[in-house]
């Protein structure tokens, strides 16, 4: 675990939930994650209220995280065009890793299937957010219909992540990019 002796339980915490929730999802049980945080039981209820809150907060935290992942092109110089694409390059090198396991933020709705529960509340929210950024680069290369376009791009991104993370397609051959690419053709991007 990346976590240090000087990191906060809180934090440690929140980082293990991170890794373990990816790894195996959200049915990891309490004992461990307090053991792989090496913070006891007692200590995580005190900080949290439930693991359910625990799993919430550690999707909170790690969101700027992931969403910088995907959109850290060069803001200055890239056309709305590039930086959709982008995304969807950074999800091919991803997918790459072993250790890929897909969205984490669709991983949780699918998991708990619970709109209600607070980390599913956080993941659609992650979820909005990147349609939204679809939608407002779309908007700015010239999209026909940039809120459909977003939609669809959002079909694509879940479905590769899922798709890669399930281990059961490759990424790295240009399929995705290349059916954006097609994508923000038809809807008249420029």
């Amino acid at each position: 675990m990346a976590t240090t002796d000087k990191a906060s339980p809180r934090d440690r915490l929140l980082e293990a939930a991170a890794q373990l929730f990816y790894r195996d999802g959200v049915s990891v049980g309490v004992e461990a994650l307090c053991r792989s945080a090496g913070v006891s039981k007692r200590s995580m209820y005190q900080l949290f209220d439930s693991k359910e809150e625990m799993l919430a907060a550690s999707l909170e935290r790690r969101r700027p995280w992931y969403e910088a992942q995907l959109t850290s092109v060069e803001a200055t110089s890239a056309t709305p065009r590039e930086r959709i694409r982008y995304v969807f390059e950074r999800l091919e090198k991803s997918s790459g890793n072993p250790e890929y396991r897909g969205c984490p933020y669709l991983a949780v709705l699918v998991e708990l299937k619970d709109p209600e529960h607070p980390a599913s509340v956080v993941a659609r929210d992650a979820k909005d957010r990147m349609e939204s950024y679809f939608r407002e680069h779309a908007e700015q290369g010239g999209a026909a219909d940039p809120a459909v376009l977003a939609r669809r791009l959002m079909l694509i991104f879940d479905g590769a992540s899922a798709r890669a993370g399930a281990h059961i397609e490759r990424l790295d051959d240009g399929l995705v990019t290349g059916t954006v690419d097609v994508l923000m053709d038809v809807a008249g991007m420029s």
